[in-house]
């Protein structure tokens, strides 16, 4: 690749595990933000916003973006959260392909059933905190360059999209 691909989208719209396959496909590196703030961090995200808060979460988030664009075109999956952050989308441009993995409410909270915590979805009402970052957020998602749907689709045939529009906008 000849410069980063990064992926955006909900929480549970397959950012990490679309991630972790398009870049074994195209056979480049993998960032995984939230992973790297967990592992530095010794807590998981849950975790690291009860006790640490969303601010700081969000400085980490940041620098650990910056440091991955520091090295090699690789696969960078920033939380949910990161497009809709001031300036996040603007530092990339021209540096990154970004995608939007878009995914419905619906489909994005099935798909976090029995998983992961997700430290903004705690409450009485995770569908009505899902639905309100999805309105917040969109209009930031659709910034990206490119869209992939992933409603009805398996993370290995998203990939394989992703991947294919990788190699083309790479290519030209």
């Amino acid at each position: 690749m000849k410069r980063h691909l990064v992926l955006v989208g909900l929480p549970g719209s397959g950012k990490s595990t679309v991630g972790r396959l398009v870049a074994a496909e195209l056979r480049v590196g993998l960032h995984d933000i939230d992973k790297t703030i967990a592992d530095e961090s010794g807590l998981s995200i849950a975790d690291f916003f009860a006790t640490r808060g969303e601010a700081d979460f969000r400085r980490l988030e940041r620098l650990a973006t910056v440091a991955a664009f520091e090295g090699e075109p690789a696969v960078v999956v920033p939380g949910g959260g990161w497009a809709a952050q001031p300036g996040n989308m603007e530092s990339v441009t021209g540096r990154a392909t970004t995608v939007y993995l878009e995914t419905a409410v619906a489909t994005a909270l099935s798909r976090l059933s029995g998983g992961e915590t997700r430290p903004l979805l705690l409450g009485s009402d995770p569908t009505a905190a899902l639905h309100s970052m999805f309105v917040s957020r969109k209009p930031w998602y659709e910034r990206c360059d490119y869209c992939v749907s992933t409603d009805g689709k398996s993370a290995e045939q998203v990939a394989i999209e992703v991947a294919e529009l990788a190699r083309k906008c790479m290519s030209l």
